[in-house]
């Protein structure tokens, strides 16, 4: 078995990547990016499959943004119906397909997954809430509470919120009870 083991390490190279990742100076040819890009092909036929098996017409943008694979469904008419009311749906396929490419890499997947711009729509909505909120407790000086959210909505407020001086957030509760709390530093 050490053979083995030699072989299975030969292939491995050291490279300095012009990506911004000079400090990880091991890399084999199953790099991030590379493992990434195939999560989303992974995600991209599952959807597609699903689309197939819906009856709905539907674009798949694979891509990978801040070390996270990101498919986006664009272009159907019934599209809206996945996303559900508050992105449900969405939140729920998104599961679904992260479990697909688990089951098939053996990995656990970050996978986000975007349909008929919803994701990104709503990341605008809630920066703008985030600091509107971090400007309301500037001036008043009082925390404000916000209603529950996904992990995703919250951290796009706390990143909204970190953006403004003179405040900071913090999670509390339980999900799905979750919330963002504003408070003056």
């Amino acid at each position: 078995m050490p053979e083995t083991v030699q072989e299975a390490s030969e292939p491995a190279t050291t490279e300095v990547a012009g990506d911004g990742s000079e400090g990880n100076a091991e890399r084999s040819p199953g790099s991030t990016e590379e493992l990434l890009v195939q999560e989303g092909d992974i995600a991209g036929d599952y959807l597609e499959r699903l689309l197939d098996i819906l009856d709905y017409d539907g674009d798949i943008d694979l891509d990978v943004e801040a070390s996270r694979a990101v498919v986006s469904i664009d272009g159907g008419e019934d599209l809206e119906k996945l996303v559900g009311p508050r992105g449900n749906v969405l939140e729920s396929l998104q599961e679904l397909t992260r479990l697909a490419v688990q089951q098939e890499t053996g990995t656990r997947s970050r996978l986000m997954l975007d349909i008929a711009g919803w994701r990104a729509d709503r990341r605008e909505e809630l920066k703008d809430l985030g600091t509107a909120t971090a400007q309301k407790v500037l001036s008043s000086g009082e925390r404000v509470r916000l209603q529950p959210m996904t992990p995703f909505e919250r951290k796009v407020v706390h990143d909204a919120v970190a953006a403004v001086a003179g405040v900071h957030s913090e999670s509390e509760g339980e999900d799905p009870r979750r919330r963002v709390v504003v408070f003056p530093q």
